[in-house]
């Protein structure tokens, strides 16, 4: 009886460090995304600032036209990158916050098979 006492001891604790290695991986993801989107908001901002300085000194619609042209091109290319940089990060994230779980969980698949 001491015994299985002790194994479950011993697994509990191995699932809590699990869950708190989840959620620190989680975290410090989670941080690297929100820094990312702010420096993408922040770049964004700067493009679209000096897109409409290009904009107001346009001398003719046709130039004006162009401009915006551009700049919708480019600001369209920048956010398809983005989302698939964002994808990517996010999907990064959930892998390395889940493999601590992986692990746990095959652990006590292991436990059960055993105790069975």
């Amino acid at each position: 009886m001491l015994n299985n006492f002790e194994t479950i001891q011993k697994f509990n604790k191995e699932q809590l460090e699990a869950a708190n290695a989840a959620a620190a991986t989680l975290t410090k993801g989670l941080q690297k995304i929100a820094a990312e989107a702010t420096d993408y908001s922040k770049a964004a901002f700067e493009k679209n600032s000096a897109a409409f300085e290009k904009l107001v000194a346009a001398k003719t619609p046709d130039a004006a036209f162009q401009i915006q042209s551009e700049f919708a091109k480019s600001a369209y290319e920048g956010f398809v990158a983005q989302v698939n940089k964002m994808g990517e990060l996010y999907t990064s994230v959930a892998k390395e916050a889940f493999k601590p779980v992986e692990v746990a969980f095959t652990k006590a698949t292991e436990v059960a098979k055993k105790a069975a």
